[in-house]
């Protein structure tokens, strides 16, 4: 439902006197597999809702009262993140990055292991600038450093960008030094947001806005595209300063709404014949696809059933909601409050609604970036409850935190048994419970 109000925004911004000839389709793309959608019915399609999103917020706040929580859950928190950077800053290389001896899949690119130590690195310094005073001295600065010098060096940067987890490098530096903030910081966040702009899937590939790649990101070198790509590029765009009214920022909206579980406003097969619960899916790209549905027996791409549908899951609806409102839709828009209607049904710490374990510490960390940018301090869960998610987030983190300081997920999907990126991942959910309420402009 948003195609129509999307390429009107797209080509006011971009109309010129003359239509120039559409490029041909990228090479790079299966076209066998991409699906066309149909068009929504002018019926079907309600106006988007739009606010004033929720602006950046780079630092975690000096007192309780500012976030607001209690006292208690204020200190429990700055003692377990102040912990948990003490650990990382012990696994920190002499020269300031993290994750050296890693290699992460799914990727292609050589060298794999200096892909993932910049995307790991940068997340790292991200949580090192937030915690501002509280961070070990020097760890900021060295990580700082570390990028810097692959920013600096084209050879380095084309290694780690033109292979298989560049997305997710790019959108990882782009954050980290938009918390750094400083001049030097936000012209290298600008050149990684540029790089991500480059790479989205739009009509510079041919792609019309109806196909189901259309404003997607993927891992990179023609993957494509998926929901926790495209919510990373969102997030680094919000975090970065990008408008919500950005071209790159409508056509990404684009792309989440079709990974809602929503028959309203997702004219995709498996969307028209799923549970319309308001959830969301891994992806919407060729024909569809989620982990939970693989999870629960029912094949990633729902092809074991009769009639394809597919299950929404706890850390892709965290990805979508907060997603949506970094691009501009208010609380009241019909998919933000679908989407909100899922998390209060499924509302929970014990695990990552869907997949159990897997994925639990990512699931943490978009919640809380989800809960920050909501603007809410609880939720009314599906038994009538009040949920104070900053409450229930950091007594869940500070439950598993070990006695190193660290976090590690026994189930060891996505990296999650690495201490390094289970840590870092808590640290930034942490901080997120104790920032300044978002505020509006």
């Amino acid at each position: 439902m948003l195609f129509a109000s999307l390429l009107a925004v797209t080509l006011a911004l971009q109309s010129t006197p003359a239509t120039p000839p559409k490029p041909a389709t990228d090479a790079r793309v299966d076209q066998s597999k991409v699906t066309t959608l149909p068009e929504p019915s002018v019926t079907a399609v309600a106006n988007l809702v739009r606010s004033t999103p929720p602006q950046p917020v780079h630092r975690i706040a000096s007192r309780a009262a500012d976030v607001p929580t209690s006292q208690a859950t204020y200190d429990k928190a700055r003692a377990a993140m102040q912990r948990g950077l003490a650990y990382l800053a012990k696994l920190q290389s002499p020269n300031g990055a993290f994750f050296e001896s890693k290699e992460v899949a799914p990727t292609d690119m050589e060298p794999r292991k200096r892909a993932a130590s910049v995307a790991v690195t940068a997340m790292a310094l991200k949580a090192f600038v937030q915690a501002g005073e509280l961070a070990p001295k020097d760890a900021g600065a060295k990580a700082r450093a570390s990028i810097d010098r692959v920013l600096g060096d084209e050879k380095t940067l084309a290694l780690v960008t033109n292979g298989g987890v560049g997305n997710y490098v790019m959108s990882c530096v782009a954050s980290g030094l938009s918390a750094v903030g400083d001049a030097d910081a936000r012209a290298g966040a600008e050149r990684a947001i540029a790089w991500l702009r480059a790479s989205q899937w739009d009509d510079g590939e041919g792609l019309g806005a109806t196909t189901d790649w259309y404003g997607g990101a993927g891992y990179g070198n023609g993957k494509r595209p998926d929901l926790s790509n495209t919510q990373m590029m969102v997030e680094a765009m919000h975090d970065a300063g990008v408008s919500p009214d950005d071209p790159a920022m409508q056509r990404a909206l684009a792309f989440v709404a079709r990974t809602q579980n929503r028959k309203a406003s997702n004219p995709a097969g498996w969307a028209q014949s799923g549970s319309g619960d308001g959830g969301f899916v891994y992806s919407p790209a060729n024909g569809g696809e989620s982990f939970a549905s693989e999870d629960a027996g029912e094949g990633r791409y729902g092809e074991k059933l009769a009639t394809k549908s597919l299950r929404s899951y706890g850390s892709m609806t965290y990805a979508g909601y907060k997603s949506l409102l970094y691009a501009g839709l208010s609380s009241e828009d019909p998919r933000v409050k679908d989407a909100l209607a899922w998390i209060a049904a499924n509302f929970t710490f014990a695990e990552n609604p869907g997949l159990g374990q897997q994925g639990y510490f990512y699931y943490t960390h978009a919640m809380s970036r989800a809960m920050h940018a909501s603007r809410l301090d609880s939720i009314t869960d599906a038994k009538g409850a009040a949920r104070d998610w900053r409450a229930e987030l950091v007594d869940a983190l500070v439950a598993r935190q070990s006695e190193s300081g660290s976090w590690k997920n026994g189930t060891p999907r996505w990296e999650e048994a690495s201490e390094e990126l289970a840590t870092i991942y808590s640290v930034l959910a942490l901080q997120e419970a104790i920032k300044p309420r978002v505020t509006m402009e």
